[in-house]
């Protein structure tokens, strides 16, 4: 509807937590040659565009509760569809234990599994998860890794503040959406109307069917562990009210 390009595959397929400076390099050189009018879609850090030495992109991006994106990381490591990609992959490699697929986030918070240790300060994992939503903003330097950091959550809301122009929130569909249309209307236009009328497809895509409910005390374990993640949400959601109510005094106005 708005003469857009949508790309989904980049140059750089990793899931390395962080890239390499080459890796880099090689992303934003064809990031710089997309045709006017793309929309580069990726699970990527914030890359230094200007640093390099190429022109700025509009940068937009979303956050979700830190625990919710916990969980949900949890539970597809364990789906099906996860499963039948490993034994694509490699078939006849062994496969975990069944036991492993049955366990629930709440046992595994409880009973102290490694899976389920969120050490503060951490680099490495028992498992290698994307539970450092910060990261995404903050970048590729060696500082942003520590888990829960405070270094790391200062340095990300530094990044959303100069170089993103709207952070929605997974929550808050209606109001991000509101903010995606009205500051960059050139792709995002009739954004409400669009998902409107292909939510059921949109939820039926992303439901996960195995995201059983997590009890009040497992929560807080966690949330204990996720204090600076939770400051970075909750800086986030802040900025997006600000916008959102920068607007609606606009209209107000006029």
């Amino acid at each position: 509807m708005n003469d857009i390009n949508v790309v989904l595959n980049g140059p750089v397929r990793t899931m390395n937590r962080t890239r390499t400076e080459k890796e880099q390099l090689t992303e934003l050189e064809w990031a710089s040659e997309l045709e006017k009018g793309s929309i580069y879609m990726a699970h990527s850090n914030w890359l230094d565009f200007a640093g390099f030495g190429y022109k700025k992109p509009i940068y937009v991006s979303l956050v979700r509760d830190p625990i919710d994106r916990v969980v949900a990381d949890f539970y597809k490591r364990r789906s099906w569809v996860k499963r039948s990609i490993f034994r694509r992959m490699y078939p006849g490699r062994r496969e975990r234990p069944q036991e492993w697929y049955n366990l629930s986030f709440s046992e595994c918070v409880r009973s102290g599994d490694p899976e389920c240790r969120f050490v503060q300060y951490s680099v490495s994992d028992y498992i290698q998860d994307f539970k450092r939503q910060s990261l995404y903003f903050c970048g590729n330097e060696a500082d942003c890794l520590p888990f829960n950091s405070h270094t790391a959550i200062q340095v990300a809301k530094r990044r959303v503040e100069r170089e993103y122009a709207v952070v929605g929130t997974l929550e808050e569909t209606n109001i991000t959406l509101t903010v995606f249309e009205k500051y960059i209307p050139r792709f995002f236009n009739h954004a409400r109307f669009l998902y409107k009328l292909n939510s059921k497809s949109i939820r039926n895509r992303n439901r996960n069917n195995r995201k059983p409910h997590i009890d009040p005390d497992v929560k807080e374990i966690v949330r204990r562990n996720f204090t600076n993640e939770y400051e970075f949400y909750y800086f986030c959601k802040q900025r997006l009210y600000k916008q959102y109510l920068a607007l609606q005094l606009e209209n107000n106005l006029n």
